[in-house]
């Protein structure tokens, strides 16, 4: 991250002006790109859900239609937290941060959001505490739902992520699914998005996309740190980038 002064053109405010209405005549044309984008994700073909995942709670085990909370539609984030490690990556970290207030209205509007992870319940409990956080987090200890899904990868050279074959040394990975429960209680696949397709669940890179320096890394998150550590050490390694 640079704290040094940019080199950049000064101008009149007319010319100001000139110039903003050209980026704001983009920026409309992208709008409406981006409408055409959300209106293609809804319209792709849905897979039926038959496998019977089981999932582990603060209430004890839940299936995969319970964590839609008596909602139709149900949006789980991958979140990294593989057994054994004693807090989660801090890019999933960061994204989850957004969680709590999105779900003050997703709640109402027919969306459920919870994060889901590989790790035993117990074991992240204290880390969520720590956090702060109030969103389902689930565990899918002993269960295929992580690998079928696209986000527990075997690192023997065999794995594909994000569409494409993977070649990293990570095993857990973080993505985002979404299901439909109809009403006669069946349950679809909808949509599984990773790595920069993430990007629109984090709301700080939006104010920062409009910040005079933007984003300003030299890698992905390269300077994200866990909420509670921008001012100790710097975290350990994570992946939720390219």
């Amino acid at each position: 991250m640079s704290h040094s002064t940019p080199k950049h053109a000064v101008v009149t405010r007319s010319q100001w002006l000139a110039a903003r209405r050209q980026l704001w005549l983009h920026e409309k044309a992208f709008t409406h790109q981006r409408d055409e984008l959300a209106a293609a994700r809804r319209a792709l073909p849905w897979v039926r859900v038959e496998q019977d995942y089981r999932f582990h709670g603060p209430c004890g085990e839940l299936s995969l239609a319970e964590l839609f909370a008596g909602r139709s539609q149900l949006l789980v984030y991958h979140f990294m937290f593989a057994e054994g490690w004693s807090e989660g990556c801090p890019g999933c970290s960061f994204l989850a941060d957004h969680f709590d207030g999105a779900n003050l209205h997703l709640a109402h509007h027919d969306v459920s959001l919870v994060a889901v992870s590989q790790a035993p319940f117990a074991q992240f409990q204290a880390f969520r505490q720590r956090m702060g956080w109030q969103f389902p987090w689930y565990s899918s200890h002993g269960s295929a739902f992580n690998e079928d899904f696209g986000v527990t990868v075997a690192t023997d050279g065999s794995a594909q992520y994000n569409y494409e074959p993977y070649s990293g040394d990570e095993a857990e990975l973080p993505g985002l699914s979404a299901f439909y429960r109809d009403a006669d209680g069946s349950l679809y696949h909808t949509y599984s998005t990773y790595a920069r397709g993430l990007d629109i669940l984090v709301n700080a890179y939006n104010f920062l996309d409009l910040a005079p320096l933007g984003r300003n890394e030299e890698g992905t998150m390269d300077w994200v740190r866990h909420h509670d550590r921008y001012e100790g050490a710097q975290d350990k390694p994570h992946c939720c980038g390219d």
